[in-house]
């Protein structure tokens, strides 16, 4: 039975598109992945642009060194004697590269990250080494944030009991959940947890970064074998350090590799001794936000039992985003919960909120109240967002409203995906992900695109390397159930505006010449 309060929600604006609620239980199977590698002449301009980029970055330092340019970087002052904190040069890559597109990221918001979204502008100071808020905003449509269902609003039935709870029980709790720092509404959550991803125990937490970094060394320590999936995320690197493992890599969602790996561990054994490692683990991500890609979770479920060792998901971006009814990697392939040891998410994408959960057997989740560093010294998770969670968690699950929001992301995901494809893009990922990654192989493309996408009034996310390979720069769009067709097409039809400009269609698909539809463009513009 759906708690009390449900009957009342408000209905989502959003249309459905005309599709039917689903009649059975979809079980989908793993799709081939597909890498399109770059042209080589976008590879040699690419290498030949950060070449320029630092060379003329130690120009810029030397020119700096005798007082000829203004110097942008950190320096150490105080401290003589000693030896330096850090090196200089490791500044470098931020001073000299990043630092330009600098007026392109980590934009101030204004507002809730829905399908659209309001920037606050800014002033900038002399070599953009400093910036000034100001009183202006500027509204964007929105294809940057995680907000895979929509409900990151300001109005609407979550908003609405996220409000009474701050009036119910405050803010926040001054104290850690092993202390004093638990409250009903934190159990409550953690019920609802298990209810949802159907295991029998779970416990959650303030931070979904710190869920993962903070969790392993609880799990894992000395003389236990990590066997990581080489594009994991840094929460999962970080928690796989500190806990003192031995850590070893396999190719991303290469199901052989894996299987040459855990073979090749278990022969072999622990390191000088080889005596048996006391434990293996392997940690894979249900999505990939940075390439959109799904484990393929049956095949390494298939690896576990065989070898007899256990399993970590973090479904940070495939809970609330995959499945027939949201919940995540293992509805999407339908597989059982209770092949997977431990099952971790997060609240800050599908459910608008922040923080993070873990859920496994009863034995598990009690070692965890008790070893946890996140739960014996963190903050816990505060309240009014704990009420954002299971207002939106209870929405999925009873009402027809989430039902909708569901139908309406892959709908929405289908037809962005379908229509770049056919376009010309290169895109990655699974055809269900929300995540689509459009690769644009080089710095110079992505600070082109990202200048000429806030010029037309469209919000987007790049990234480059370090985040990723040196031939994987790329913007990265994100789905949401609060776009509606007519803001999806105006994305489309931006991106056609800008690729006789750029350069975007750089698939061997597409129907045209880059060489023609530039001058075609020159020819129009003059």
């Amino acid at each position: 039975m759906p708690p009390a309060g449900t009957a009342k929600m408000e209905p989502m604006i959003i249309e459905p598109m005309g599709l039917d609620k689903p009649t059975r239980k979809v079980t989908h199977t793993v799709e081939p992945e597909i890498f399109e590698p770059a042209p080589l002449s976008t590879a040699l301009i690419a290498y030949l642009n950060l070449g320029l980029l630092v060379i003329f970055g130690y120009i810029r330092d030397f020119m700096r060194l005798w007082g000829y340019e203004s110097n942008i970087g950190a320096k150490e002052f105080g401290n003589e004697g000693f030896a330096p904190l850090y090196h200089e040069f490791e500044s470098f890559y931020h001073r000299n590269v990043y630092h330009r597109g600098s007026m392109l990221t980590a934009a101030p918001l204004a507002g809730t990250p829905g399908a659209t979204i309001d920037i606050i502008e800014r002033e900038w100071g002399e070599h953009l080494s400093s910036f000034k808020l100001t009183e202006k905003t500027k509204t964007y449509l929105n294809v940057g944030s995680y907000n895979y269902l929509g409900f990151a609003e300001n109005d609407g039935f979550c908003s609405k009991e996220t409000i009474k709870e701050i009036a119910k029980t405050g803010a926040g709790v001054s104290s850690p959940r092993k202390e004093l720092g638990t409250l009903q509404i934190h159990e409550d959550l953690e019920e609802l947890v298990c209810e949802f991803v159907g295991k029998p125990a779970a416990l959650v937490f303030g931070m979904g970064f710190g869920t993962n970094s903070l969790n392993m060394p609880a799990l894992m320590d000395k003389g236990c074998l990590l066997i990581s999936d080489e594009l994991n995320h840094s929460s999962l690197i970080l928690g796989a350090r500190l806990c003192g493992a031995k850590i070893a890599v396999f190719k991303h969602n290469d199901t052989a590799d894996l299987e040459r790996v855990i073979r090749k561990s278990i022969v072999m054994g622990q390191e000088r001794t080889r005596r048996p490692w006391r434990k293996i683990l392997i940690v894979v991500e249900g999505l990939y936000s940075m390439e959109g890609t799904m484990c393929d979770l049956p095949a390494i479920v298939a690896l576990k039992k065989k070898y007899k060792i256990y399993l970590y998901v973090d479904e940070a971006h495939s809970i609330g985003a995959l499945g027939e009814t949201g919940r995540g990697v293992a509805e999407h392939f339908n597989v059982d919960t209770d092949d997977i040891d431990i099952m971790m998410g997060t609240f800050s994408k599908s459910f608008g909120a922040c923080g993070g959960y873990i859920a496994g057997d009863k034995s598990t989740i009690e070692h965890l109240r008790r070893e946890s560093h996140a739960h014996s010294y963190a903050s816990p998770m505060s309240p009014p967002i704990a009420r954002q969670v299971i207002s939106s968690m209870t929405a999925i699950m009873h009402t027809d409203d989430g039902k909708r929001r569901l139908r309406q992301l892959a709908a929405n995901t289908r037809y962005f995906r379908d229509e770049l494809r056919k376009r010309g893009y290169i895109i990655y990922g699974d055809s269900h992900s929300p995540v689509i990654p459009m690769i644009l192989f080089t710095l110079a493309n992505i600070c082109a695109f990202a200048k000429e996408c806030l010029n037309r009034g469209l919000a987007s996310v790049i990234v480059a390397f370090p985040a990723t390979t040196m031939l994987g720069a790329r913007a990265r769009f994100c789905i949401s159930a609060s776009h509606t067709r007519e803001h999806l097409d105006r994305v489309l039809e931006i991106l056609e505006e800008l690729d006789p400009i750029i350069g975007l269609k750089m698939s061997k698909n597409r129907k045209t010449s880059p060489f023609m539809d530039f001058w075609r463009h020159f020819w129009k513009r003059s």
